[in-house]
């Protein structure tokens, strides 16, 4: 019997439970089984050996969400190879330097990116999702037999993901096979994941929320996976009231539960399978948790990192409803501590730096030493998240360090004043950025997208603000615009909106 490598759970459950559906990929209505995704893996991980893949040696993937994520995750782990997913929003000059800085062997592309692959000039192979003539399809079928899998442990590398940084180049931050592990053991558990549960996916799978919230823990249980090629919030809801695919668990950042929770169809949807609707990325504002658990469906949230693989804090689904708007406690096999600047602990009720510690956590960024030794103090990585905890020890993510700014000598935290801006009925997006003020330093700046044909003015704005906020935190000037600017996440760009009213994409805290 071939040895089965105790990181390969797709491998694993193909002999426990090979007929069990693993992935449903719903763009091109493809259906896996437990068995067929370990064969295609095993086929995968042979042609990549015939192109001279091998240990240590890295694989890129520039692609919409699909199951060939996951088919390349573990043909490199039985290579021991390194998977490099490509955000493929970034233009080619920022695909160009991760590229550069990860000198990967091959780029495995979409048909749809093949001209941005092209200019990138790296030996390539084309997905074509089910045109079974597509390239990487008859690579698969004249892959030679598999080759032995390769002895690894959890220190080694199975991923390299870039992260957005607010300046600068992107870092390159090593997930190791344990970060991954860990993981799916951290969030598994609380997260109330079985072979029984049903995923639908929608964050991108090039982004750590969309391929390990809950993707890859629900695999790892030998559960299924529902694949949507890019989020569409009626979609979405059309899939979670469908009987017949039995939904069981969502996981988005707070945009997508914004944008479905203002759709036409979400007072009629049928949310009654949901066990588990988890919520992260970035705070999110009472006014989506307050609507969500109105329809029953109490958003649990978490806070992570592409850094803490991602999970580091995770709100029980108990407490959803008793510590709404709180990001939980430190998961099992993680531990945290909030630091004020000179990286004491602050007494519960103060806000400080978020530090957090464990098997979860990256070793460090690819080719970057110094950031590596920067970002670490004595084993704790710093978050750069402002938090606080209460009495209880529940963690609250109070907003981005960076996007903090100073007003009259008083700390501001955006998240705090947006959470009050969507209590507005009128605001359908809205971002607060702090702008230079020859008085008061700094001040807050209203960033709103209206909803359609709504009557909402400046003043209308700032009025609803002085009745709810201390008067240093509400806004000092109210810009409309038609939509915020987003990542492929739904996180809002900060930076661009700093760019565009300020001048510079430098934060207002360095």
């Amino acid at each position: 019997m071939p040895v089965i490598p105790y990181f390969d759970w797709i491998a694993h459950h193909a002999g426990r439970r090979p007929d069990h559906l693993a992935i449903h990929d719903l763009q091109t209505g493809r259906r896996l089984s437990y068995a067929a995704l370990h064969a295609r893996a095993d086929r995968l991980a042979a042609a990549l050996t015939a192109r001279g893949i091998g240990r240590g040696d890295r694989v890129a993937l520039l692609a919409q969400n699909g199951p060939e994520y996951f088919e390349l995750e573990f043909a490199c782990g039985r290579l021991g190879a390194i998977l490099l997913p490509l955000n493929w929003r970034l233009a080619v000059p920022e695909l160009r330097y991760i590229l550069d800085d990860s000198t990967p062997s091959l780029l495995v592309h979409d048909r749809g990116f093949a001209d941005a692959a092209q200019q990138l000039s790296y030996p390539r192979l084309e997905i074509d999702s089910g045109d079974p003539g597509s390239e990487y399809e008859r690579a698969l079928a004249a892959a030679p037999p598999a080759p032995a899998p390769q002895a690894l442990t959890h220190d080694d590398i199975a991923m390299v993901m870039y992260t957005s940084g607010t300046t600068g180049h992107p870092k390159g931050a090593i997930i190791t096979h344990g970060m991954n592990f860990w993981n799916c053991v951290n969030l598994g558990i609380p997260a109330l994941i079985t072979p029984q549960t049903v995923q639908l996916v929608v964050l991108p799978l090039f982004h750590t929320g969309g391929l390990n919230c809950y993707a890859n823990p629900v695999l790892h249980a030998g559960g299924t996976i529902l694949i949507m090629r890019t989020f569409d919030p009626g979609a979405a809801l059309d899939c979670i009231s469908d009987p017949a695919l039995g939904i069981t668990h969502f996981f988005a950042v707070p945009a997508p539960y914004q944008f479905m929770m203002q759709h036409p169809k979400f007072q009629g949807a049928d949310l009654s399978r949901l066990r588990i609707a988890g919520v992260g990325g970035a705070p999110c504002a009472l006014a989506i948790l307050e609507t969500w658990s109105a329809r029953g469906v109490p958003l649990v949230q978490g806070w992570g990192m592409t850094e803490t693989s991602p999970a580091g804090t995770m709100l029980d689904a108990a407490d959803a409803i008793r510590k709404v708007g709180s990001a939980g406690k430190a998961l099992m096999h993680t531990a945290i501590r909030i630091v004020d600047d000179a990286g004491e602990d602050v007494p519960p009720g103060g806000i400080g730096e978020l530090l957090i510690k464990g098997p979860n956590i990256t070793p460090g960024y690819w080719n970057k030493p110094e950031a590596t030794a920067r970002s670490f103090t004595d084993g704790w990585l710093h978050t750069g998240d402002a938090a606080r905890q209460d009495a209880e020890g529940f963690v609250y993510i109070v907003d981005r360090w960076k996007d903090m700014y100073i007003s009259g000598g008083e700390n501001v935290y955006p998240a705090e004043v947006e959470n009050v801006l969507f209590q507005i009925p009128q605001v359908a997006d809205a971002a607060i950025i702090g702008v230079p003020n020859q008085r008061w330093g700094e001040v807050g700046l209203a960033v709103i997208v209206r909803k359609t044909d709504a009557a909402l003015e400046e003043g209308d704005v700032i009025r609803h603000c002085l009745g709810q906020l201390a008067k240093f935190k509400v806004p000092q000037e109210v810009v409309f615009v038609d939509v915020l600017p987003r990542n492929a996440t739904g996180k809002v760009l900060k930076r661009e909106l700093r760019v565009q009213f300020v001048g510079t994409d430098k934060p207002a805290i360095t």
